[in-house]
């Protein structure tokens, strides 16, 4: 059962790609590689998903654009190094990449924490992001630092509170060691729990799509690693302090539950920014509005090309 959920038999469900594995910045990286002789699209999904996340918005993409999802370090097939989880050490890996592959410049799409990174690659290497597109998934700033321990009254249920969310994963996510005990063999229940809280219907996340990440998370080794992408955020807030405002154009696409954020956040980041909420939708989005996020992508993919020509 488990070659189910193998990269070998998932990409057998994404016609005209193919999975593959590189040696970069002393790591090991997974990704998938799909779509037309066209400008390439960089794809980074979040916590706690892989590539796969990527598969509704990833193929009807395929069609317009070469398309690259990459599992980041500590993600899926790829390496569990014991260090360089900092969202700026993951950049380089991702830059790394795009140079082996001969992919001078490209549009960079992240999602969660595959945003932070992709938003740290467009900082320290911007000559190779064309066009950023973060997708409920922002640079660590110090504004996490006013995240609450406790849940305001009446605010934790089962659905997460759109005025005042309690992301309490965020600090379980720094304990070192205790999370790959308390989940190795049983990350299924993390998952349900997770997309029953912040999404809008959770019924669009399939059970074979939770089973996927769960074949891969419940090894102590991605449980380490992923929560890595979490223990590095006071070094990923150090390096922020030195970025400047990115030049290049930037899209958000923003969930029910982060709209508020993004508003705040953005113009502190970018020059040249568009912000599209889309209401009624959870922070899985590509599960809950695939067809939302493609259009709003290929919309803003589109005006780059007329914009170019």
């Amino acid at each position: 059962m488990e070659q189910v959920y193998s990269d070998e038999q998932l990409i057998k469900h994404w016609p005209g790609f193919t999975s593959h594995v590189m040696e970069v910045n002393g790591t090991q990286l997974h990704f998938v590689d799909g779509g037309g002789e066209g400008q390439v699209l960089i794809c980074l999904p979040g916590w706690p998903q892989t590539w796969y996340s990527y598969r509704s918005v990833a193929l009807p993409l395929a069609d317009h654009f070469r398309v690259i999802v990459v599992d980041i370090r500590g993600m899926g097939s790829s390496a569990t190094p014991a260090s360089g989880y900092d969202k700026k050490t993951m950049a380089t890996d991702v830059y790394e990449l795009m140079r082996l592959l001969g992919i001078g410049r490209a549009y960079v799409m992240g999602h969660d924490i595959g945003g932070m990174v992709a938003c740290s690659l467009a900082h320290n290497y911007p000559e190779v992001v064309e066009r950023l597109i973060l997708a409920d998934g922002l640079h660590p700033n110090e504004g996490m630092m006013q995240m609450k321990l406790m849940p305001p009254p009446e605010t934790f249920g089962e659905k997460i509170d759109h005025q005042q969310p309690y992301t309490w994963w965020m600090s379980f996510n720094q304990v070192k060691e205790l999370p790959e005990k308390l989940l190795d063999g049983r990350y299924r229940y993390l998952l349900d729990w997770l997309f029953d809280y912040v999404m809008v219907d959770s019924s669009k996340m399939p059970d074979f799509d939770r089973e996927v990440y769960a074949y891969v998370y419940n090894q102590p080794a991605r449980i380490r690693a992923s929560n890595g992408w979490y223990q590095a955020f006071n070094q990923d807030i150090a390096d922020a302090k030195n970025y400047s405002k990115l030049k290049m154009p930037v899209l958000g696409i923003s969930s029910n539950v982060s709209y508020g954020f993004y508003q705040y956040t953005l113009p502190t980041i970018a020059e040249n920014y568009q912000l599209l909420n889309l209401e009624n939708t959870g922070h899985y989005m590509f599960e809950e509005n695939s067809s939302g996020v493609c259009e709003a992508i290929m919309a803003y993919l589109t005006n780059s090309k007329e914009d170019n020509d």
